[in-house]
């Protein structure tokens, strides 16, 4: 399939439109998580419907000394990638297109949630991604816009715009694709040596050490809550490694550590990658509720995020996986 590129706005408003408009905003150097993000919205627009691929590299988003004019701009792969994966459509306007009187005086205001994690370390950055999508929502008049779980905090805050400010949209996340080694697909990778990508691997294996942690605090739980509450609980507790005075679920929810052994457990991994040659170096590891990404404590219920940011070499990586925390902290 062959995806048409447009420059224009009113070259895009210009076409036919039939059926649902499933939209996937990108700054370009697609990968395969953009594809399966195009694939996802063909799936949800139909043979009769659309799907369009936005390509712009939102200055907005870069703050002093960050890497706007080495991001990678491959248009002929991006449209040849995007076509391959169902779109029907590449919208790729300039900057002076997007924002015609040069930068914008009123912007969105990313609010309280923008200044965390990812806000504190690029003060500003949510504030401009906000702003283009909320141009890019109105420009291409989509039914479903799609974004990639890899980026959590900016997932969260565009699904709150939506609906503070009643865009007649809706917003789908796409799971996180991985290579083989577990490394997040990002288009800054490709700035990686083979060294420093080896240290990268770090990122995912913490967050998979604080996964495989929460499994096993559910496994504890769900074992505890299944004996009766008899001697013969207490003896089952005893033989998978838990005292007497553990014999109820919260005393087991307790000794099992909670968020804060979820978050010991990849803490460990990224300090050990902070011995490597070349080192990994920490921005942050946060446990947080994605209502508000502030930090969770002990008897939090629901949906949660652990996502970690770092730098290798010159490079910055995020990631993140979900959890989902029941009754005591026990996962549903």
């Amino acid at each position: 399939m062959t995806a048409t590129l447009l420059r224009t706005a009113a070259a895009l408003h210009a076409r036919a439109r039939t059926g649902h408009r499933a939209v996937v905003m990108t700054m370009g150097a697609l990968h395969e998580g953009h594809a399966t993000l195009i694939r996802a919205a063909r799936e949800i627009a139909g043979a009769d419907g659309e799907v369009v691929v936005t390509v712009f590299v939102n200055p907005l988003q870069f703050g002093a000394g960050e890497d706007l004019d080495r991001y990678p701009r491959t248009l002929d792969a991006d449209l040849d990638l995007a076509g391959r994966s169902g779109a029907d459509a590449v919208f790729a306007p300039a900057v002076d297109e997007v924002y015609p009187g040069g930068e914008p005086q009123v912007r969105i205001t990313a609010g309280p949630m923008g200044t965390r994690l990812e806000g504190a370390a690029r003060p500003g950055h949510f504030d401009g991604m906000l702003t283009v999508v909320a141009k890019l929502l109105h420009l291409t008049r989509p039914d479903t816009a799609l974004y990639g779980q890899k980026d959590a905090q900016q997932l969260a805050l565009i699904r709150r715009m939506v609906r503070d400010l009643n865009f007649g949209v809706e917003i789908v996340g796409v799971a996180t694709v991985r290579e083989e080694d577990g490394l997040a697909l990002s288009s800054r990778n490709r700035y990686l040596s083979p060294a420093e990508r080896r240290t990268a691997l770090a990122l995912s294996q913490a967050l998979f050490a604080g996964r495989d942690r929460h499994a096993a605090q559910q496994a504890l739980r769900a074992r505890a809550r299944e004996v009766p509450a008899t001697r013969e609980r207490a003896e089952a507790l005893s033989a998978i490694g838990e005292s007497r005075a553990a014999a109820d679920t919260h005393a087991v929810a307790t000794t099992a550590g909670g968020p804060a052994a979820i978050r010991a457990a990849a803490r460990l991994v990224l300090d050990e990658a902070a011995r490597l040659d070349p080192p990994l170096a920490l921005d942050y590891l946060a446990l947080v509720d994605p209502a508000d990404f502030t930090e969770i404590g002990d008897g939090f219920t629901g949906d949660a995020v652990l996502a970690v940011a770092a730098r290798v070499g010159a490079t910055r990586l995020i990631d993140n996986v979900p959890l989902t925390f029941g009754t005591f902290g026990a996962a549903s």
